[in-house]
Order: structure tokens, then C-alpha cells, then sequence
């Protein structure tokens, strides 16, 4: 039995699609002739209550010989629908039609509307499900915008973000402000008021807000994102003041949560932003939900179960995932061997933490037994079968502020690029504190494991994972 969909009048809606995705729809829509052409896209879906978000999986491409071509109408056979709704049917998956128009007409003609009605109609009926889809059209420069349409073929509204996840993040919104916040006049001085509105816009999940979790946070709530997700299992404790920022003994004497420790500081900054804590583990189906309607994702965690679960979350919704690492090898007689950190920048359906060596299945199944079943764990280290798990390492507040801060100005060049030598060259940003070295790296081969779940959204069970049925 197909669940309804969620029809709200305060329903936002997104579309999300990689920068393959874009660039193989922008070859496709303009060959150069002047003249409209058409593509299909089948799209997952995460259904929130407040948010509506379609996640590209498939194009089909009309061909232009089958199709009646005019600079300013197109007419096209829809039998090329019939293998993407076949697909869809059952799935509660999403149909977006998208096509182009030239520079002088941003907007949807009488034609497009008629059309699209009739389309979407036709579409909902035939999938029996009552969910929303969309049309969409690409400008020549590859800028994107759209609507929701629902099941009798009405334009449900808008699409209020289209985000392409490339070495660029590219966001077109239909929600402008006018001109930056006060706090934010300096941030626009620098980057502009698209940037600053963009930001404003964004909801963004931190995963992780301890150490360097917590000065992302910071960093992030002062340059104005406008809603931050924070997630993170753990209470203030006193080994922790000497790093999480805005915690205090008081905190650490009553236990409280570190997520509200961070979501009361951003109170007090009085900023304007909307703060979710989520105090619990990211394995967790309420809580990947959560993370999966933000637009941004960064992991702050120290283990390696969590930032595999993670870049798999990314890789199904589409998701920009920004992830840091730290270490420092000391030993305890105050000798440091080594001080290193790392900031990645993962994008989905191109290469993962798995593929780029970070760890092994083998260090996630074992973080997976510490944390499921402790005393099958510490049987198994003892016979040899496992690799213990780090569980507390060195750790210093002004190491994790300078790794921190790198990640988030990646993050910053991605949205308003500012580097002298393209963004395709840092993938990967190392660094090694005791050589006082820093060493970037491209993008390498894309990761077979996760590759094939690009844009799935909502499966049974979530992700694909069994444990989360």
C-alpha cells in the first residue's frame, strides 16, 4: 500500500543533481541550433514534513530527430516516459521533465503551462501514488529553475533551490533578501550579497560537535548559514573543556548535552539562525532523515563507522559532504612523533573515504561490534580477529581550530570561488603540523561501492542497510 504524499501549504521543495548530471543535461539542451529540446529525469525523494527534496538517479535524453524542434515550443513523443514509469511505479519515485529556453524568456510560457498539466495529470494517474513531480527549465548559461506539480497536474509551487553538487556547489534560489543582515556587512564586502544570501539560505548538518565539530559550528553561525542541524550522542564532560568552544564546568558538573551546549551559544550570537540539537548516534533513522534535508553536510567525527555511514547518507541524497580529520601521536611524556590533519571534500558518485584509503571495512565492522555488542568486541581483540578501536587520543583545541577553519574556507570556495588555481585541485587538503607542510590533492576514481547509489533517496530499508529497517 503506497503511503499519500505530504501536501502542505508550507511545503518546501529542492531539486538536487550532480555536476555530471548538470553538464550531461546542458550538452543535451543546447546542441547549438537555437532551438528548445527536451530530457527526462527519474528522481529519489526525501519526503520531510516541511521539506520536499527530488535527487536526480537517472536522465533520458529525447531525441532530437523524434522530436518537432522551434526556438520557442517543442513537441515530443511520450512514449519515451514508459520505461522511467515502469521504474517508478511503486517506488513512490519522481518524474522531472526538463527543457530550455533562451535568455530573453525566463519564465514559463502559456504553452509550457498547458503542457505540463496535461503531462503531470497523466503521470500521477498512471503511478497511482499521489506524489508531487516537476518541470524545469535551463537557461544557455546552465542556471535552472522550476516548479511542483501535483497529482491533477496544478502547479503545486515552486522549486525554491536547485543545487548542483560539483568541484563548484551551485544554488539557484527563489528566496532573495534584501541585502545582508547588519552582522553580515563585513561577510558582503568580501563575497558579495549572492554569497551572504546563499548562506542565508542554506541548512547545514554537523555531525560530530566536540572538538573541531564545535568550531565549525562557531564558524558557521557567524557567517550567517541559516539553519544549522547539529547531531552528536554525548554529554559535556571535563576532559572536554580544553576544546569544545562555549563549554564551561557548569556543563560538564550537570552533564549537559553538547549539542545544546553549542545550540545555546548560537542563541545568545541572536543572529537570527534556526538551531536543531539532536542529541543521539547518526545511525539512527529519525536522525539520518534529519541530516538528509539539509543542503550541506559536515562530519566532525573521530572514528570511522560514522563517516562511512555519512558518505553513504551524501552519496544517496546528493549531498556536499565536507569531512575533517585530526591526529597527534604524542608519547604521554610530552614527546610529539607527529601532529597531522585532513579536510575532505567529497562529491557524490565520484570518489568516497572508503576509496580514497581513509579506512577499511575491516576498522567499520569493528567500530560497529565496539559500539553494538562490547563484550563480543573486547573477545575478539583479545583472540586477535579484531584491531582495537582508538577510543581517547591526544587532543588540543589550537590543532583543531586551524583544521577546522581550512574546511570551512573550502567550504566558502565552493559557494564563491576565490582560489588562484581551480577548485578540481583540492579534493583533499593535508597537513602536517611538524613539517609545517600543506599538500592538496585532485579528485581520484570514483568509488565502485558507493557509486551506484547516487540520488536513490528514501529505499526500504533507509540506505539500503538492513539495521535501519
Amino acid at each position: 500500500m503506497v503511503t499519500p504524499g505530504i501536501r502542505k501549504i508550507n511545503m518546501k521543495y529542492a531539486l538536487r543533481m550532480t555536476e555530471a548530471q548538470h553538464r550531461a543535461l546542458q550538452s543535451h539542451l543546447f546542441p547549438g541550433d537555437g532551438n528548445e529540446s527536451v530530457a527526462l529525469l527519474l528522481c529519489g525523494r526525501r519526503r520531510g514534513a516541511e521539506r520536499h527534496i527530488f535527487t536526480v538517479r537517472k536522465l533520458v535524453a529525447i531525441p532530437y530527430d523524434v522530436c518537432d524542434r522551434r526556438p520557442t515550443r517543442i513537441t515530443w513523443p511520450t512514449h519515451f516516459m514508459d520505461s522511467l514509469l515502469q521504474e517508478a511505479f511503486g517506488k513512490e519515485l519522481a518524474i522531472v521533465k526538463v527543457h530550455n529556453h533562451g535568455f530573453e524568456f525566463r519564465r514559463f510560457s502559456d504553452t509550457d503551462d498547458e503542457s505540463d498539466r496535461v503531462l503531470f495529470a497523466a503521470v500521477s494517474s498512471l503511478l497511482d501514488d499521489d506524489l508531487s513531480h516537476a518541470s524545469v527549465i535551463m537557461l544557455p548559461d546552465g542556471q535552472l529553475f522550476g516548479r511542483v506539480l501535483g497529482e491533477d497536474g496544478d502547479v503545486v509551487g515552486p522549486l525554491e533551490s536547485i543545487m548542483v553538487v560539483g568541484h563548484e556547489i551551485r544554488i539557484w534560489s527563489e528566496v532573495h533578501r534584501a541585502g545582508a543582515d547588519g552582522f553580515a556587512l563585513r561577510h558582503a564586502q568580501a563575497f558579495g550579497n549572492g554569497t551572504t544570501d546563499i548562506l542565508r539560505n542554506l541548512s547545514v548538518a554537523v555531525v560530530g560537535c566536540s572538538g573541531t565539530g564545535s568550531i565549525v559550528v562557531e564558524q558557521l553561525a557567524r557567517l550567517g548559514v541559516g539553519r544549522l542541524v547539529l547531531v552528536d550522542p554525548d554529554v559535556i564532560e571535563e576532559k572536554n573543556l580544553n576544546r569544545i568552544l562555549n563549554s564551561g564546568k557548569e556543563d560538564a558538573y550537570l552533564k549537559r548535552p553538547k549539542v545544546d551546549v553549542l545550540a545555546s551559544a548560537i542563541a545568545r550570537m541572536g543572529l537570527g539562525q534556526e538551531v536543531v540539537p539532536l542529541q543521539g548516534n547518526l545511525i539512527n533513522t529519525n536522525i539520518i532523515k534529519s541530516v538528509a534535508e539539509c543542503d550541506v553536510v559536515f562530519g566532525c567525527m573521530d572514528g570511522v563507522e560514522g563517516r562511512h555511514w555519512l558518505n553513504r547518507l551524501a552519496t544517496f541524497y546528493t549531498m556536499p559532504y565536507f569531512d575533517i580529520g585530526v591526529r597527534l601521536d604524542a608519547d604521554g611524556f610530552g614527546g610529539i612523533k607527529q601532529i597531522t590533519g585532513a579536510a575532505h571534500y567529497l562529491q557524490p558518485g565520484r570518489s568516497s573515504l572508503l576509496s580514497r584509503g581513509v579506512y577499511d571495512m575491516g576498522r567499520v565492522d569493528a567500530e560497529a561490534m565496539f559500539r553494538a555488542n562490547p563484550e563480543m568486541y573486547n573477545r575478539h581483540v583479545k583472540e586477535g580477529y579484531l584491531r582495537g578501536v582508538d577510543e581517547d587520543r591526544p587532543a588540543v583545541i589550537s590543532v583543531n581550530m586551524l583544521f577546522a577553519a581550512l574546511m570551512v574556507n573550502d567550504f566558502l570556495a565552493r559557494i564563491h570561488p576565490f582560489r588562484n588555481q581551480p577548485n578540481s585541485e583540492y579534493a583533499y587538503i593535508g597537513g602536517n603540523l611538524c613539517e609545517m607542510q600543506f599538500f592538496p590533492d585532485s579528485e581520484g576514481s570514483s568509488c565502485e561501492t558507493l557509486g551506484r547509489h547516487v540520488g536513490n533517496g528514501d529505499v526500504i530499508p533507509l540506505l539500503d542497510r538492513p539495521a535501519l529497517s
